[in-house]
């Protein structure tokens, strides 16, 4: 996989040579993966906050996104934190992915919802800090919920293949989920 690209970035920490190796070598182990399947620009950003070693890695697959961020008080170990916990959830949907993958029924041109966070102010003025547009995809409820899982997000915006009306799932506090449709 040497066509791979990765790009390493650092907030309040110089990224040496050794940095950038090590993160590429473990990216390594994710690509392994998914031989032929097209990826995008693989995203380490990697932070030093108050004594904490932050790991943020975003994957793109296929039109999937994957993504992964671990803590520690050491950055090396916090790289193969976030590199396992990938691993873990490549393994988690490696069936339905390849299923999905050859089916051909990811399409790459098409960014998946990122979520929609408005933090209202405690002001009767709403703040609306953040607007983000994205392509929505058609998919099966069971894809938007695999999807939500994958960028570890509490809730999904996506077009539902049977009905083609915009749908939100959603975590519940009990573990299972929820599913918004529109009535006009």
């Amino acid at each position: 996989m040497g066509n791979m690209a990765i790009t390493v970035r650092g907030k309040n920490i110089d990224i040496t040579p050794a940095l950038k190796d090590y993160v590429a070598k473990r990216v390594g182990k994710i690509t392994k993966y998914f031989d032929g399947a097209s990826m995008g620009e693989i995203t380490a950003i990697l932070t030093v906050n108050k004594g904490r070693h932050i790991v943020e890695v975003t994957v793109p697959i296929n039109g999937i996104l994957l993504r992964g961020e671990e803590a520690t008080s050491d950055m090396y170990a916090s790289i193969d934190l976030v590199i396992e916990k990938l691993e873990k959830q490549i393994e988690k949907y490696k069936t339905k992915l390849s299923r999905k993958l050859k089916s051909g029924s990811f399409k790459t041109d098409l960014i998946p919802a990122a979520t929609l966070a408005n933090q209202a102010t405690g002001e009767e003025e709403f703040d609306i800090v953040k607007t983000k547009r994205f392509a929505v995809k058609p998919m099966a409820v069971d894809e938007a919920v695999m999807q939500m899982n994958l960028i570890n997000h509490d809730f999904y915006v996506f077009a539902n293949a049977e009905t083609e009306e915009v749908n939100v799932i959603y975590r519940r506090k009990d573990g299972r989920y929820g599913l918004i449709e529109p009535e006009f």
